[in-house]
């Protein structure tokens, strides 16, 4: 007896997953469909739709709307020139296609739905990670079918490995697509036109100004997006929410930290790698070194080097490194800071977070650190400390040999913007630099000042975080942020 799935089966499994097969069938049967697009969508549909002969990659962490973005995907090429039968949409985690290659699914395909080989088409491989040597797999049908548009998508884990195999040059094209920003959580909680305005005259080639209408309001929502936020389900779903160590705390830990990582990098010590991530979440945000990280998780320091390697590869960490009151780096790292690249994580793990709590300020600056996470330029954002202060934000332009471009000081109080004093050290940092000006978040102030020729602008964390959000992901594909 053959224990084999049998081909009539695996036909069916994938009639499911692709309702739009079934002529009967309408637009409010594919999934999704009535759920708002990612900022995202517009760029990924554009990389979809390019003539290169190559595979487009959709990477990021688990649940941020991938999948949904895919079937939105779906929806889109239906009304655009694509028949039923011309996209194919196979998850490949489904038990049903356990063991069969891509190839074998795709030839399943054709068998059943009259898939032309030769035609235009849409073939997309969801979870693709789940596949043994999938890269070698989808380069292979890349080379093979150059009139079909393949498209993949993979849990952050596996974005190390596609870089690091030879396998895939040429024939991938990423395309990372990060947790919520705080400009999408804005929108997908239908209180941007409420809160946020945009300043006249503001539209520049690179950045806008906006100003907020109810700081009050918008600051409560900067604490709801950093406890649930950054997943767009929990936006949308209250149960999700409600219940986010549930919902969203397990699938890190089991998906992530027992499965995707042990599994790609052959970890055995899974409980030593979750302490160390348990241990970072919990203070993120804060000045750490190696030695203290190797005392605190009883894990050598050689280890913990690669246990950051490997959490930073499945974009849920992001490590920040420091430059001396001169804005110079350091030949040698000894002291660095680490921030969740999702801040919603912290809550997910442990509890939400309320306006009085210690460790909102560091959850804050985590959340605007979090809005760079899809940029080539977050390598250049460093921050200042040396024994007079420090400085959260400092930006080098490796186009002008690491020279400090702009700074900005986060805060969640607006003592600091009232107290000139406390400015000493940061202005004497600013000019020491030779920047002009500096920005510092506060609570609820927005002001602009002028002490010794160099402009202080003030701007609440939220309105701010907002900001920076929504220019970056206008402008994504800029190259140079030295104006956000």
């Amino acid at each position: 007896m053959s224990l084999e799935i049998h081909e009539h089966d695996i036909a069916r499994r994938l009639a499911e997953d692709n309702p739009w097969w079934d002529s009967s069938n309408t637009e409010e049967d594919i999934p999704y469909q009535g759920l708002p697009h990612r900022d995202y969508f517009d760029s990924f549909l554009k990389l979809t739709q390019t003539p290169v002969q190559r595979a487009v990659i959709l990477m990021g962490p688990r649940r941020v709307g991938k999948t949904v973005m895919l079937h939105q995907l779906v929806g889109h090429l239906l009304k655009n020139n694509f028949s039923k039968n011309q996209i194919l949409y196979c998850s490949v985690d489904t038990p049903t296609y356990s063991g069969l290659s891509l190839e074998k699914i795709l030839q399943i395909c054709e068998n059943h739905t009259g898939h032309d080989k030769k035609a235009k088409r849409c073939v997309i491989f969801d979870e693709i990670q789940y596949l043994k040597d999938w890269e070698r797999h989808l380069k292979i049908l890349v080379d093979k079918f150059p009139k079909t548009k393949f498209i993949a998508s993979g849990s952050a884990a596996a974005a190390l490995k596609l870089k690091s195999q030879e396998s895939g040059a040429g024939r991938f094209t990423d395309f990372i697509l990060p947790p919520l920003t705080f400009a999408e959580y804005i929108r997908f909680s239908n209180k941007e036109h409420l809160l946020i305005s945009e300043k006249q005259g503001s539209a520049g080639p690179r950045s806008r100004e906006y100003s907020c209408n109810n700081i009050e309001e918008l600051n409560q929502e900067l604490i709801k997006y950093l406890n649930y936020g950054g997943y767009p389900e929990a936006v949308m779903q209250p149960e999700v929410r409600e219940e986010a160590n549930r919902f969203l705390g397990k699938d890190i830990i089991d998906k992530i930290l027992l499965k995707d990582l042990p599994n790609l990098y052959g970890i055995d010590n899974i409980a030593e790698l979750n302490r160390l991530f348990t241990m970072i979440a919990y203070h993120t945000g804060c000045e750490v070194n190696l030695e203290s990280l190797a005392s605190s998780s009883n894990v050598s320091k050689n280890t913990i080097i690669k246990y950051l390697e490997y959490l930073e590869s499945a974009f849920l960490i992001w490590r920040v490194h420091k430059v001396n009151e001169s804005g110079k780096t350091f030949k040698r790292i000894r002291h660095f800071k680490v921030y969740l690249t999702n801040p919603s994580m912290r809550a997910s793990l442990f509890a939400p977070l309320t306006e009085d709590d210690p460790a909102l300020g560091h959850v804050i600056e985590t959340g605007i650190f979090s809005q760079w996470v899809h940029t080539e330029e977050k390598i250049e954002i460093h921050y200042a400390r040396w024994a007079g202060g420090e400085v959260d934000m400092v930006y080098l332009d490796k186009t002008t040999s690491m020279k400090p471009i702009w700074a900005v000081e986060i805060k969640w109080s607006d003592n600091y913007a009232s107290q000139n004093k406390s400015l000493k050290n940061i202005l004497e940092f600013v000019q020491k630099i030779k920047l002009d000006s500096i920005t510092i978040t506060t609570k609820t102030i927005s002001n602009i000042l002028n002490i010794g020729g160099i402009k202080i602008s003030q701007v609440p964390s939220s309105l701010y975080c907002y900001t920076v959000g929504k220019n970056l992901l206008r402008h994504k594909n800029f190259k140079n942020a030295s104006q956000i």
